[in-house]
C-alpha cells in the first residue's frame, strides 16, 4: 500500500471516530437537558408546597386564634391576681 492510502484510510478513520463522539455527545447533552427540565419542574412544585406549608403553619399559630381556642373549647382564662404567687428562689 502507498503511503497516500494509508493516510488516507487514517484520515477516515479519524473523521468517522469525530463523527460518532459528536452524535454521542449530542444525544447525552438531550438527555441531560431533559433530566434537569423535570429536576426543575419538581423543584417549582416543591417550593409550590413548600410555601403552602409555610402559610398553613402561619394560620394555625396565630395568636388570635390560639387565644380563641384556649378560651372557647379549652376553658382557659388569665389568672386574677389572688390566684398569683410569686416563687423565690
Amino acid at each position: 500500500m502507498s503511503l497516500k492510502l494509508l493516510a488516507f484510510f487514517a484520515l477516515l478513520i479519524a473523521i468517522s471516530a469525530t463523527g460518532i463522539a459528536v452524535v454521542e455527545s449530542r444525544h447525552e447533552h438531550r438527555q441531560l437537558f431533559v433530566r434537569l427540565s423535570v429536576l426543575e419542574q419538581e423543584r417549582d412544585e416543591l417550593n409550590i408546597e413548600f410555601s403552602r406549608l409555610q402559610l398553613e403553619q402561619a394560620t394555625w399559630a396565630d395568636p388570635s386564634r390560639i387565644e380563641q381556642l384556649a378560651r372557647g373549647p379549652l376553658g382557659m382564662k388569665f389568672p386574677e391576681a389572688a390566684e398569683l404567687r410569686v416563687v423565690n428562689r
